[in-house]
């Protein structure tokens, strides 16, 4: 098989069909993107899962009275409380946090945030245990347990926050998921059609070709590379799409957002979902070329 012949004829069809070839690569790309944010929201639910699990702190925030006057949990009930929570097999560490320490770790939390300094005073925070767990599992477990006792006001579960958080996440790549499937099928759709065509218009100098002895394969191969060329030049914008939106993010954007949701670096973009998106394309593109020939092209 002489592969010239080939190649020139995946550039002439490609070329002859230029308007439809240009929107099935345009919807090839946006599909791959989309389908690419699924996996990068993917990872950043293993990431940001990951992270907070290794932080996640229990908050037993104690009552006014035993905030003002007990600044280092030596007086009852607070001292009871703090050993009993130490004693808990559940339990890791318990750091008792006063209200100084705890005014000095909201102004940290909030420090581009004026307005919420303005607002907040050191007697306005209560004091707290702050709980580490062995096991995060066991979070709800210690609110259960101690919500009733002397001198709790409120238990802050920190498990609670983070899985609203990985809902959250879930959703959103759920929806890139379906948005990515239904724009692929539009995709396949220009695939096929692309392909049916393209044999149209070379339908004489196919069935030339067969008359002499052309095999079937020799006929059918440069219009499921055709197929497949779109869907890899597709990938490649898609990829660079990703690749470019991780680049052009504003560093002091994307910061404030790491520390909340963990994404994937660049590093994991270009060797992990790059590749990824690449053989989807040239999977889908080469299976959906092979059944559109099998159907529609006869020669």
């Amino acid at each position: 098989m002489r592969a010239s012949f080939v190649f020139s004829e995946v550039s002439t069809g490609l070329r002859r069909n230029v308007t439809m070839t240009v929107a099935m690569i345009l919807t090839t790309a946006i599909s791959l993107v989309m389908f690419g944010l699924g996996l990068m929201v993917v990872k950043a639910v293993d990431l940001t899962k990951d992270n907070y699990l290794d932080e996640l702190e229990v908050a037993v925030f104690m009552t006014d009275d035993i905030s003002q006057q007990d600044t280092s949990c030596t007086q009852q009930p607070c001292a009871t409380l703090k050993r009993d929570l130490e004693m808990n097999p559940a339990v890791a560490s318990v750091v008792y946090r006063n209200q100084d320490e705890a005014y000095q770790v909201f102004k940290k939390a909030f420090k581009n945030e004026p307005t919420m300094l303005d607002l907040a005073s050191p007697q306005a925070i209560p004091a707290s245990l702050q709980v580490r767990l062995k096991s995060p599992e066991q979070s709800g477990a210690i609110v259960k347990a101690y919500t009733e006792r002397p001198g709790v006001s409120l238990i802050h579960d920190g498990g609670e926050t983070v899985d609203r958080l990985i809902d959250s996440l879930r959703v959103m790549r759920n929806v890139t998921f379906v948005g990515s499937l239904v724009l692929l099928l539009a995709a396949l759709l220009l695939i096929a059609n692309m392909i049916q065509i393209s044999a149209y218009t070379r339908r004489t100098e196919v069935g030339i070709m067969r008359l002499v002895g052309a095999t079937r394969w020799y006929t059918q191969l440069p219009f499921l590379l055709e197929a497949m060329v779109a869907g890899a030049i597709g990938a490649g914008l898609a990829i660079g799409g990703l690749l470019g939106m991780q680049l052009v993010v504003p560093s002091g954007f994307a910061n404030q957002l790491q520390n909340v949701i963990k994404f994937p670096s660049t590093f994991y973009t270009a060797f992990v979902i790059s590749p990824i998106l690449m053989l989807t394309a040239m999977v889908i593109s080469s299976l959906v070329g092979y059944v559109t020939l099998r159907l529609y092209v006869r020669h």
